[in-house]
């Protein structure tokens, strides 16, 4: 700590909005300019940064730095511990120890809950749900017949897992013939899933999402694919069915994916991305189709200026056609 004096902190806020007894930081070089005007009474600082007057923590990573610091002052939502009275819990259902069961619960035949579960108000379990230790479910969420959650896991509010995937054979009459959706869905531990995404059960086998993985809101994972260890799909991200993402995959919002197709180890995908081919692991691909980040801010960089470009092309052309006619009959001549 940086500072020759007590301060005390009460709260904690981000750079531009802290005022006095609150602890911020600042981990993006872009907000540095607010260090000479923030009232904050701490911040916690990268070890690069110089000198403040500002009472200061330095560390490696300020941004994990301050996350532990929001722990120590938030007060989390709890659920008293119970089964609550309007709840309803099929007969021989296993529920562990330290289980809260909220209003308007839904469980089904043959349903086994661990230790330290919450339900959070008109949640739904389908017959054959498994579901671990400490796991978290929001209210209005739907986990369908016989798929599995691990444990530590959290599942925010109207996400669906084991929805029907899209299966449908064409018929000769134009028509579609629905492929029954006969596998389930698998959630390893410490997995995080946002608001209203969608988990599709799969074909045959099973839809899986590795452990540690985290899912923003109104994420699609089609029906039969893979997620793998601790990938990160922003907000809108698409999944086609079949689809299998390494470890440590990193998936900007709104990109998109066709199935059936890999995506390896380490890579990035872009924000908007339409991805239609495998992606070598560790590469970092943006655009539709996407391509190398690096060539594709190349590319960028050049649309505005296509119209000028365009322009430029056909007066340099007319300019070599009007030498050519001036050339010729002048070559004619001289035979």
């Amino acid at each position: 700590m940086e500072s020759d004096k007590d301060v005390e902190i009460v709260r904690v806020a981000g750079i531009e909005e802290s005022g006095p007894g609150d602890l911020t930081f600042i981990s993006n070089r872009k907000y540095i300019r607010h260090l000479k005007t923030t009232k904050a009474a701490a911040i916690i600082l990268a070890e690069d940064i110089p000198p403040v007057e500002t009472p200061s923590l330095r560390t490696e990573d300020p941004y994990l730095a301050f996350a532990h610091a929001l722990e120590i002052f938030h007060v989390p939502l709890r659920q008293e511990p119970g089964i609550h009275p309007t709840a309803v819990i099929h007969e021989g259902v296993e529920i562990g120890p330290n289980a809260s069961i909220g209003a308007y619960v839904v469980i089904g035949k043959g349903c086994k809950l661990g230790s330290g579960v919450t339900l959070f108000p008109n949640v739904v379990l389908y017959p054959g749900v498994r579901i671990g230790d400490e796991v978290r479910i929001h209210s209005c969420v739907t986990v369908r017949e016989s798929c599995r959650v691990g444990n530590r896991v959290i599942l925010q509010n109207g996400v669906v897992i084991g929805s029907d995937g899209l299966g449908f054979a064409p018929t000769k009459d134009g028509g579609f013939y629905k492929i029954v959706q006969t596998g389930t869905v698998t959630i390893e531990d410490d997995v995080e899933i946002g608001a209203n995404t969608t988990i599709d059960r799969a074909a045959v086998g099973d839809t899986v999402i590795r452990t540690g993985s985290k899912l923003d809101n109104l994420v699609q994972i089609g029906h039969g694919s893979h997620v793998g260890e601790n990938c990160i799909l922003a907000a809108q991200a698409g999944l086609a069915g079949s689809t299998r993402l390494g470890r440590n995959v990193w998936v900007g919002g709104q990109a998109g994916f066709a199935g059936h197709l890999n995506v390896g180890d380490g890579a990035v995908v872009t924000a908007q991305s339409g991805t239609s081919h495998d992606v070598p692991a560790k590469a970092v691909v943006s655009g539709s189709p996407a391509f190398d980040n690096k060539t594709w801010l190349r590319s960028v960089a050049l649309f505005p200026k296509l119209p000028a470009l365009t322009r430029r092309i056909r007066e340099l052309e007319k300019e070599v056609e009007r030498l050519k006619q001036a050339i010729v009959p002048s070559s004619r001549k001289d035979s």
